[in-house]
This record gives structure tokens, C-alpha cells and sequence, in this order.
């Protein structure tokens, strides 16, 4: 097994250490997060930090990179507070990725990837017309990480959209169901397929599956 150090990471050229590092923690969510402006413009780019905070009350989380260069996404939600979550499925990914490209702030990702906007119930900024999954967010704080001068953002979930036919009877999404992906590392795509589940663990009881036979 290679072992890396480090010291060795410090060293590495950078593209370099952005793939290793980036995909060496597992796969992550793969998310469009769409924002609209004060005036009106609406933004959409791609995020793989977007995390769960907590269920009661429900909240979530992403991190944007150090503010030092232009931040669409960010200065829309501080000045708004609104934003939403949309997955990207198995047949939008070459338009979620080009949403990582740095286009002016006139400019609006949506006219230039072929993703669509369309906006639900009221709610200020654009969800992405071709998610199978939207959630409808609304900030509630941010907290500096000093260390590399990011910024985790925390929202509350205000509204959520999918088809009925993902969701069990106990309330949870069968994701691979509606296609979504998952990244590895930077621009790694990935089609997630379920093992299986289990029930709650708890000392001393054999793992159970929801799948197994006496469930039946």
C-alpha cells in the first residue's frame, strides 16, 4: 500500500495535490446550489461540501472557498438569504459541471450550461428544472474557518421537492432511484447503487436488514 506523508503533500505540485486530496476522503454530494441577486440575476454553480446539519430543526451546510476572489453564490445569499439545493442527476452532469466555470457576475450560468430555471411556491431564488431533488433554503449563519480561510454557511431547509415514488414509507429517499450522483474527488462523476440498509444498530443485536426476508 503507498503511504504519503505530510510533508509529502506540501511538496506536491498543486493540480496534483487538489486531485489527491480531494478525492482521498470518499465520494461526496454532488449538488447545484442557485441563487438569484438583488437585481434580479439568477447564478447557479456546482458544490460538493453541501452537508447535513441536523434534522430537528432541519439544517444544512456547504463550504465556499476563501472570499478573497469574487463569490457569486455567496454575496447572493448574504444579501437575499435565499438559495436553493438541487441534485444533479445521471443525465445533467456535463451542464452541472460547466457551472464550475468563472463567468462574469452579469452572466448567468443557466443561459450558458442548458440547465433551466424555475421557481416553486413563491420562493425568491431559482430551483434547477432538471433536479429530481430540490430543497428551498434560507441562511441562518456562517462561521470562519481561520485555518484556510473558508467559510462554512449554515440554512435551514424551508422547503422540499421530489418525485413520490423515491421515498419509503418510514420517510427516507432511495436516491439511486432518481439518478443522483455522487463526485469523487473534483470532477470525478459517479452513478451510486445501493448494498443494502440496515436498521438502527444497538450492542448486542445481529445487523438487520430493511431488505432481509422477515421483513417481507
Amino acid at each position: 500500500m503507498k503511504h504519503i506523508k505530510a510533508s509529502d503533500i506540501e511538496e506536491m505540485e498543486k493540480i496534483y495535490r487538489l486531485n489527491l486530496v480531494n478525492s482521498c476522503t470518499g465520494y461526496k454530494s454532488a449538488n447545484l446550489i442557485a441563487t438569484r441577486s438583488k437585481s434580479g440575476n439568477p447564478n447557479v454553480a456546482v458544490f460538493s461540501s453541501v452537508t447535513h446539519i441536523g434534522s430537528n430543526p432541519a439544517m444544512l451546510g456547504f463550504v465556499t472557498r476563501p472570499l478573497s476572489v469574487a463569490r457569486n453564490t455567496y454575496n447572493n445569499i448574504r444579501d437575499t438569504e435565499y438559495f436553493t439545493v438541487n441534485h444533479i442527476q445521471d443525465k445533467m452532469i456535463e451542464q452541472a459541471h460547466q457551472t464550475a466555470a468563472k463567468y462574469d457576475e452579469e452572466i448567468s450560468e443557466f443561459n450558458k450550461t442548458g440547465l433551466d430555471e424555475e421557481y416553486l411556491d413563491g420562493f425568491h431564488a431559482p430551483y434547477v428544472k432538471q433536479s429530481e431533488v430540490k430543497l428551498g433554503c434560507k441562511f441562518v449563519n456562517e462561521y470562519h474557518i481561520k485555518e484556510n480561510d473558508t467559510v462554512l454557511v449554515v440554512a435551514s431547509i424551508e422547503h422540499i421537492y421530489f418525485d413520490e415514488g423515491i421515498q419509503m414509507p418510514d420517510g427516507w429517499l432511495r436516491l439511486d432511484d432518481a439518478g443522483t450522483v455522487a463526485v469523487n474527488g473534483l470532477d470525478g462523476y459517479s452513478l451510486p447503487s445501493l448494498l443494502d440498509r440496515f436498521h438502527y444498530a444497538r450492542p448486542g443485536q445481529e445487523v438487520k436488514s430493511f431488505f432481509s426476508k422477515d421483513e417481507e
